[in-house]
Order: C-alpha cells, then structure tokens, then sequence
C-alpha cells in the first residue's frame, strides 16, 4: 500500500486522506517518545531540504527535512530553532524571523506544484507529535478541493468585518470573527491584500513576527502554561494567518454536522487582546516562562 492515498466520497464530495503508516510515527500522546530526531547531533536522520544559514559547516538555527510518514507528496517539516523547547512566545523575535522567512522561502520553492499548506501544531490536544517545536508544510495537488473559509473581499468587508478589527500594525490588521467556529479564535490579515504568501516582505515579516509573538504570550496569560493551539497560513491568493487555540473539544453534534458551538464571545475576545497587546503584563510572562522552565527541568 502507498503512504497515502487521496480518496473522494461519491456522494458528499469531500476528500479524506488515507494513510495507515502514520499511524506508527512517534507520537508524545501514545507514549512513543523517541531520541528527539530534531535536536544538534541528528542531522543524519532524515533528508535535509534546507537550512538556514545554508552553509553545511555552520550551525543551523532552522532546519526543513522531508516528512519520514508523509500524507502528500511534498511533506516537510520545518524546525524552528536547535532549543528543543522554546517556541513562539519564548523565542527572540529574530529567530520568529528566520522561521517566517524559512515559511516563504519554501513556499516559493513549492510554487505551481499544488497547494502549498503551511500549518502548525503546538501541544498534544492540538496534533503535537514530538515536542520539539516545528512547522509542517504539505503540498496537496490542486484537484483536491480543500474547505477553507476565504477573507471577505472588500465588497463584502462592510458588512463581514466592520466590528472584527481589533488592531493595527504598521501592515496587519488583526480580527476575531463573528462567526468564529473556537473560542478565542483570531485572524491576522496583510493590509496590502490580494497576494499570495510567498509575496511578503522583509518588512511585514518583521511585524508578523512581533504579532504572532505577542498573541501567544496575551493567549498564555489568558488560558495557562503552553496552551494547545493551530495555525495555518491560506494557501492560496489573499493569504492570512489563522490562530486556532484548542481549548474545547468537540462533541457529537459539531463532528455529525460540520456545524461548530462556539462558547466564547469574540467581541470578549476582541476587548482582551486591545488590554494586553499593547502593554502586555511583562512580569507574569515572564513568570510564566520561568515555570515552564521548571516544569521541564
């Protein structure tokens, strides 16, 4: 049998994935904790695809390796930083640089073979596998219709948007849906629109980094020491950020029907985030850091 396999329902029209080898990966959450193949002293172990700085004798500060137990035919995973636990929140800015650059940077590389999919897990109710922290890019061909909720065209922004902005960056903008499907769902849209991901700027993605950055820390504060979490990238034109906090699970009727209860008011979620964005609570961060720490130690 094939690593995966692209299937369609006949009647609904939906695509699922079928692939039983993923089955065997290490996964934290069954208890199959490996050697950290991420970590300095394991880049034999899987193809490198890239790094950053590209020269081989020089360490790396991100690495991209082929997926072992892929689910498309271009699967990478992309590592954030040799520290096998820090991620966005505890980083320096520059390294959530490098990371977003390195996003870009394949992205391009990938341009015209598929939809190219970047999207990431953080803690094992979330999809987390192995702990140290990485992004996952996948490339699914373009025949396969993916159920994405687009940004609303400026015809439609008036009456879709006209109470989600919440703040303003030199060139984001960021929103909570009123028809968010999770609580705490957030959204973080280019001002410039109409681009693709692999368009982004130096500039933007140095307020990119500082957005993502700060939302998870106000979202650490608010829901607790490494909080699950996705987020996702559009993969096609007009691109966005979407963070997707994993702090309920869903029930019967939202699998059975599609249709998400969401519990938490986004307009709350909106007046939080304007509290804390720009005078975040440093010394609790920082608290917070220094127990996530301790809990690993």
């Amino acid at each position: 049998m094939p690593d995966f396999e692209f299937l369609q329902n006949p009647i609904s029209k939906k695509w699922v994935i079928l692939s039983p080898r993923r089955a065997k990966r290490p996964d934290v959450a069954l208890g199959i904790e490996p050697v950290c193949p991420f970590c300095i002293g394991k880049e034999s172990e899987g193809k490198e695809v890239y790094r950053f700085p590209e020269v081989s004798n020089t360490p790396w500060l991100v690495r991209v390796v082929n997926n072992k137990f892929p689910f498309a035919p271009i699967h990478e995973i992309i590592i954030h930083s040799p520290d096998h636990h820090k991620n966005f929140g505890e980083l320096p800015q520059t390294s959530t640089e490098l990371i977003l650059k390195t996003y870009r940077q394949r992205y391009n590389q990938h341009l015209g073979k598929g939809q190219v999919y970047i999207f990431h897990n953080r803690q094992e109710k979330a999809g987390e596998s192995l702990p140290h922290p990485h992004t996952q890019l996948a490339v699914v061909p373009e025949e396969i219709k993916l159920d994405i909720p687009r940004l609303a065209t400026f015809t439609e922004m008036s009456v879709a948007a006209a109470d989600q902005k919440v703040h303003a960056t030199n060139h984001f903008v960021i929103f909570c849906p009123r028809t968010s499907q999770w609580p705490d769902e957030t959204w973080i849209a280019p001002k410039q629109r109409g681009r693709a991901f692999g368009e982004i700027t130096d500039e933007e993605i140095k307020d990119l980094a500082f957005v993502l950055s700060r939302l998870i820390q106000i979202f650490d504060l608010r829901h607790g020491l490494e909080f699950p979490f996705n987020f996702y990238i559009y993969p096609g034109g007009d691109w966005y950020l979407r963070i997707i906090p994993r702090v309920k699970v869903l029930g019967g009727f939202e699998i059975g029907t599609g249709v998400y209860i969401n519990t938490q008011d986004p307009t709350e979620t909106i007046i939080f985030i304007k509290e804390h964005f720009d005078k975040p609570n440093e010394e609790k961060i920082k608290t917070l850091h220094r127990a996530r720490y301790h809990k690993r130690v």
